[in-house]
């Protein structure tokens, strides 16, 4: 399989979660409105699928929604089979994306150092 029809497959999935969480076909009671699918990686024989889950919730709430995202992955993959009509589907696991918040705390660190250097 070509690259680029990999990293267009991946965008699908990425697109197709991403609209079953905001439009709340996803029912689970843990879930989280204000989550995002932030990153796909497809495995090359398209058997496995990580997705990484971001917000800008706290720790606890999202581990909460990776955990709701988890216990509705067979749902989730019952309709990415209907949407993707690809002859397998993969096999999802959801994990929790912390990098913007890292790079958040990193960012204020940085003008912290900044404004203690000016003065």
């Amino acid at each position: 399989m070509s690259e680029y029809i990999h990293q267009r497959l991946e965008a699908r999935i990425q697109e197709a979660v991403s609209t079953m969480i905001v439009t709340g076909e996803i029912k689970h009671h843990l879930l989280s409105k204000f989550v995002s699918v932030s990153e796909v990686n497809l495995s090359k024989d398209k058997a496995y699928a990580t997705l990484w889950v971001s917000s800008f919730v706290d720790d606890d709430k999202l581990g909460q929604s990776v955990a709701a995202l988890q216990s509705a992955a067979g749902f989730i993959q019952r309709r990415l089979g209907v949407l993707l009509k690809t002859r397998n589907t993969p096999k999802l696991t959801f994990k929790a994306d912390t990098s913007i918040k890292e790079a958040q705390a990193m960012h204020e660190l940085i003008d912290s150092l900044h404004v203690n250097d000016g003065e």
